[in-house]
């Protein structure tokens, strides 16, 4: 009964660890390859009508089409570096107390780590103060890390916004020659264009 009651505990406790253990980031790289898959797709469809709008202003969109070059690889780097840091708390979740883990600290879990560094007995608790500190909030941020994605993502958008703002301006400019252009005869319902 003992030992049935020992082996139960045991098995219910490997289904929690493997419950609790985070995911590998290898679904979301697959997902990303996808949607450029899709992306690609589209691109080949559509190409006649992406030339046309791409000589337009090639100046601006070499640079838009280089700025988003520049995102994907940066974004697809994020979530490499993602494996190791997985594999760190895995490891960690799993060590028996009092244990060390033999890898060395990540790098983007790095103040979390020093944290939870010590002696390991029995369940840890983090105070406030330590998530604070391990975030950043009491000091600088640090100036590597998701916010270059954010600024590329802001750049993105505002040449974008750019772009739309030029085609209104040379849009505008159009309409303004066209109705420049109109010639008035005496007739106030006949109008004549060039």
């Amino acid at each position: 009964m003992i030992g049935t009651m020992a082996q139960s505990t045991s098995s219910r406790s490997a289904i929690e660890i493997e419950f609790t253990k985070l995911s590998s980031p290898r679904i979301f790289l697959v997902r990303m390859l996808v949607f450029l898959m899709l992306c690609s797709l589209l691109l080949v469809v559509l190409y006649k009508q992406i030339i046309v709008a791409y000589f337009a202003n090639p100046g601006l969109n070499t640079l838009i089409g280089l700025v988003l070059l520049v995102g994907i690889i940066m974004t697809f780097r994020q979530v490499i570096r993602l494996y190791p840091e997985v594999r760190w708390v895995n490891n960690f979740r799993i060590a028996d107390p009092g244990l060390a883990v033999a890898e060395r600290y990540p790098t983007l879990l790095a103040p979390m780590a020093a944290i939870l560094g010590g002696e390991r007995t029995g369940r840890m608790v983090i105070s406030q103060q330590d998530h604070a500190a391990s975030l950043g909030f009491d000091r600088d941020p640090p100036r590597r890390g998701p916010r270059h994605l954010r600024y590329m993502t802001g750049l993105l958008v505002f040449l974008g916004l750019l772009g739309t703002f030029w085609g209104l301006i040379e849009t505008v400019g159009s309409v303004g020659k066209v109705i420049d252009g109109l010639k008035v005869g005496g007739d106030a319902g006949a109008v004549s264009i060039p």
